[in-house]
């Protein structure tokens, strides 16, 4: 954004710090405008002929932008890749360690990445890495979807899951929400005493 002496353009729209619109005028005039309010004149619409500039406060309005910006950012949740590595001839329970673990990860709003690493003469029977691979989908169909559906990639095949949308949204709401205090509650509702 130009600023002030900064601005190039010779005639200029001018808007005040109400948002009421003062016309056409020189760039000189509104520079004085602007000096005599003790604000700054700044071009917000550089692309409109003729520019549009605005009368206000920069530093104040450059002030709050960061609060908004940083805001923003805390706001924002990020969401990370998990990985959760098997083999085509995995044991049962290991298959459902590894289950659980994929529900947590999409569950806290997640993206997964599940792979199965094949060794030696086994990437012959890629077939058997894809049953455990939609084994794994099935198992965890309740907290994601399959984002990308398994696919051989040398020795490894790879399958995304990505959370629910119900489940994400559900996931951003609780990261803005304050924790509850522990003291309420207590498991006893004054409805289940008898009068």
């Amino acid at each position: 954004m130009r600023v002030n002496e900064q601005i190039r353009a010779r005639e200029v729209r001018v808007v005040d710090e109400n948002g009421e619109q003062l016309g056409i005028l020189s760039t000189r005039e509104a520079l004085n405008l602007a000096y005599e309010r003790n604000l700054d004149l700044v071009e917000v619409a550089p692309q409109a002929r003729p520019v549009v500039c605005r009368i206000m406060d920069y530093g104040k309005f450059k002030y709050d932008q960061s609060k908004r910006d940083r805001e923003a950012r805390r706001k924002q949740r990020s969401v990370d890749i998990k990985e959760v590595k098997m083999r085509p001839r995995i044991d049962e329970h290991d298959f459902d360690v590894k289950a659980r673990a994929v529900d947590r990860f999409l569950r806290e709003g997640n993206k997964v990445k599940v792979t199965i690493m094949f060794r030696g003469r086994e990437v012959v029977h890629a077939d058997l890495g894809r049953q455990v691979l939609d084994r794994m989908a099935v198992q965890v169909q309740g907290a994601g979807t399959v984002e990308r559906p398994a696919r051989l990639e040398g020795r490894t095949m790879v399958m995304f899951l990505t959370p629910r949308r119900q489940l994400r949204a559900q996931v951003v709401g609780a990261a803005e929400q304050p924790p509850a205090s522990a003291g309420k509650g207590g498991g006893h509702d004054a409805q289940d005493e008898e009068p």
